[in-house]
């Protein structure tokens, strides 16, 4: 028991699971607003965002820190992007549109940002589908190729926010900003930033003695 508690995995699904149980809570209690239908897509719209940015953020991490396992968390974390993501198709499909394909179809056309979140979710489809041990052994090289959509992916997803929102538009500022940065660090000297700066805080942790004690010298 003590050795599942310790396995990282399963605190990060709990973490990833947290949205999901608060938005049971609000509904059991009453409390998703005037409106329980758009705060249900704009809350799993925004997690599915958060998600397509922290899964992103996992290679320029493990570069920083030098910690190569850190690269074993990044499926499950796309994988609860996806779930995030299909829910949020799911409350537009079912709770705003009841399952009726005309409606949906020209919403897709009609309206740019339905347009733009549909690519997307359309895009991750494949990534998803992909994303086992066994579709990385079969793809070889084109599975790196498949997955690079990602990044389309989260430039749809911020643009979809962008042109959902019609005033306040610091918080879709805000995720384009992150997600700008995290494509800064994947360029060559962006790469070169992170790994120096993990040699440099390498060299400053090696040359820190336990409890205190100063090098000799």
């Amino acid at each position: 028991m003590s050795a599942v508690l310790r396995n990282p995995k399963l605190w990060i699904a709990l973490l990833c699971l947290l949205p999901l149980g608060r938005l049971i809570a609000l509904g059991l209690g009453g409390g998703l607003g005037a409106n329980p239908i758009e705060f249900i897509t704009r809350s799993t719209g925004t997690w599915t965002l958060v998600g397509l940015l922290v899964t992103l953020s996992v290679t320029p991490l493990r570069r920083l820190t030098g910690r190569a396992d850190l690269i074993r968390y990044r499926r499950m974390l796309g994988l609860f992007t996806f779930f995030y993501a299909s829910l949020h198709f799911v409350t537009y499909i079912w709770l705003d549109q009841f399952f009726d394909p005309a409606a949906i179809a020209r919403d897709i056309v009609k309206r740019p940002f339905i347009t733009v979140g549909f690519s997307a979710f359309v895009l991750l489809i494949p990534l998803a589908v992909t994303s086992t041990h066994a579709m990385m052994r079969r793809l070889g090289r084109r599975w790196q190729h498949l997955h690079r959509l990602v990044y389309a992916i989260a430039l749809l997803g911020v643009i979809h926010y962008l042109w959902l929102v019609k005033k306040d538009l610091t918080e879709p500022l805000l995720y384009g900003g992150a997600l700008a940065l995290l494509l800064v660090l994947r360029l060559p000297w962006g790469v070169a930033a992170l790994n120096a700066a993990s040699t440099r805080w390498g060299r400053q942790a090696a040359g820190r003695k336990p409890d205190g004690v100063k090098p000799a010298g």
